[in-house]
């Protein structure tokens, strides 16, 4: 099983490969993405992490509210995205 991570508060010039990085120290990382503006492509500020659930838990423990890149970093368990109605 594996468990996606939420990953806040990113720099503004945080990349996939540097969440790959940081993460992966603390086991093997399935997936890293940094969430992008559409329409400028500039970074959103938070990204997601996929690990399996025992290194993920243990990078949350540990990442979260570490300096990242200058930043704080706030480090959870994501949830699962609230649909919202279309008007």
């Amino acid at each position: 099983m594996s468990k996606n991570i939420y990953v806040g508060n990113l720099s503004w010039s945080a990349t996939d490969d540097d969440l790959r990085s940081l993460f992966s120290n603390y086991g093997n990382v399935l997936s890293a993405k940094v969430v992008e503006d559409r329409e400028t492509g500039r970074s959103r500020g938070f990204g997601f992490v996929e690990m399996d659930n025992a290194d993920a838990l243990q990078a949350i423990e540990a990442l979260n509210g570490q300096n990242f890149q200058g930043r704080d970093l706030r480090v959870n368990e994501a949830q699962p995205r609230e649909r919202r109605p279309r008007y």
